[in-house]
Formats: C-alpha cells, structure tokens, sequence
C-alpha cells in the first residue's frame, strides 16, 4: 500500500490563539453524547490537522454569560493575578468545516461536573471560549490496519479518525462505553471491525478492555495502535501490546483523557 518511508508520524506546531464562539446548534447523539456546533468570527483561521488533537474549552461560570478568558503573553496564556481561574477542559474538535465556520465539540455527559452541567443545557447563542490546538500530532492513514481502543471520553476522535481513513484500510476498534444507549453509529470507507464492552463498575484496572484487546487477531501488514481513556485501563492496554504482542512502541499512541477519582486529568503515555 505504502512505503515506509509515507508511514513516518509528524509534529506540527500551531500558532496559540484563543477564540470567542457562539453556540449555533445542540444534536443529542445518544442519551450520553451531545454534539455541539459552534461558530463564530474567531474560527476564520482555525487549524485542526490530527483526529485527536485537543483544545482547551473555557467554560463560563455559574452566573455569568461569557467565560473568563486568559491573555496571551509571551510565555504564553496569563491569568489575572488574585481573579478566579477560568473553568476549562480538554476537548477534541470533531469536526471543523472552514466553508461554513463551524466547529463541533462532542460532550460526555457524565456526573455532575461543570462541562457536563453546561453541555447538558446548552441553547444556541450561548458563549464559550476555545484556546489552541497548540500541536498536532499527525498519524498517517496509509497503513494497512489501524487499531483503535478507547472508552466514552476517545469516542469522538475515534470517530473522526475512522472517517479520515481511506477504503483500502482495515479499522479494528474496541471501545468501552456505559451500555447499549451509549453506542451511536460509526462510519468509514475502511473495512471496519467494532467490538463494543459495557462498562464494569468494579473493573477499576481497565482489565475488560485489555482482555478484549487480548483476544483480537491482528491483519498483517504495517499497523497502527491509538489508544485513549482512563489511566489505569490505557496503561494496562499499553503494556500487553507492548510486552505480549510485542509492537513497537514508537507504533503506538496512548494516551490518558482522564483518571479515576482526579479532576481534569490528561497526559500521553510513553517511556
């Protein structure tokens, strides 16, 4: 399909800018995922050029109408000294149409906690505030298969990155969700293989995912592991493709989009 040489990942920086949108339109995709467009003057050179890169997403708070945001100095963002920090999170844009200056912001709605309170009332017109992505790290589609696993939160760049991918690839995804209200329809030219795990309130070391990573049989050719989710879960897959299937690490892409009992928590995995 490729050479090896077309398989090489790439890092690419992005100018930090940070953006004033407005709501344009609320889609509840399951009673557990919204989707969220946005737009706004502000997107007019915005650049999102991997499935999962990330923005932070300011969030307004309890009262006020618009979110504080911070300045850009030049060390970067700065906070004003003695005011409340703005709310943000990490998001992942799911879809960016420049023709139609429109952005779409997928929302878990889980808990109590103050993306998932806005997320859940969220009417057009209303305000947020958007910062990045500072990077992208660019993972090519020419591979001849691609293993994607991740729970709720790494649901909408899967998504995404099974609609970039190209007819002549295979997609395998193992994603871990609530229940059956939780799986919404994926899409993607590739031949596509999904397995979709309940999640088990007691499974708190991620071992239902990485047992069902265990059983998968892999196709030949050059492949691609990204992986995303809870810590515990995305370490233990991490180590069995690792140690037990023996891929090389510098194939894999792992990440941490949250951890259980922290609040905000993200990191990549690697050594």
């Amino acid at each position: 399909m490729t050479t090896n040489n077309s398989l090489a990942v790439q890092r690419v920086r992005h100018t930090l800018k940070l953006r004033h949108l407005q709501v344009r339109r609320v889609q509840q995709l399951s009673p557990h995922l919204v989707r969220i467009t946005f737009t706004g003057d502000d997107l007019a050179d915005f650049v999102s050029a991997s499935f999962d890169d990330h923005i932070k997403v300011f969030f307004p708070a309890p009262g006020e109408v618009a979110p504080r945001m911070p300045e850009l100095g030049p060390n970067g963002p700065t906070f004003v000294e003695g005011a409340a920090r703005p709310i943000a999170r990490d998001y992942t844009p799911r879809r960016f149409d420049p023709a139609s200056g429109e952005l779409d912001i997928e929302f878990v709605l889980h808990g109590e906690g103050p993306a998932t309170t806005w997320a859940a009332q969220a009417k057009p017109g209303q305000q947020l505030g958007i910062g990045g992505p500072r990077g992208s790290f660019v993972i090519p589609t020419g591979f001849h298969w691609h293993l994607l696993i991740g729970d709720d939160s790494a649901l909408p760049a899967i998504a995404r990155r099974l609609e970039e991918l190209p007819a002549e690839a295979n997609a395998l995804v193992v994603l871990e969700v609530a229940d059956e209200t939780a799986q919404i329809p994926l899409h993607s030219a590739a031949h596509l293989t999904v397995q979709w795990l309940h999640r088990d309130p007691a499974d708190t070391a991620g071992l239902n995912l990485t047992e069902a990573v265990r059983q998968l049989s892999l196709p030949v050719g050059e492949g691609y592991v990204w992986a995303a989710g809870e810590l515990a879960a995305i370490q233990s897959v991490r180590k069995h493709l690792v140690g037990e299937r023996g891929i090389d690490k510098s194939r894999i892409r792992a990440a941490s989009y949250w951890k259980r009992g922290a609040i905000a928590s993200h990191e990549n995995l690697d050594d």
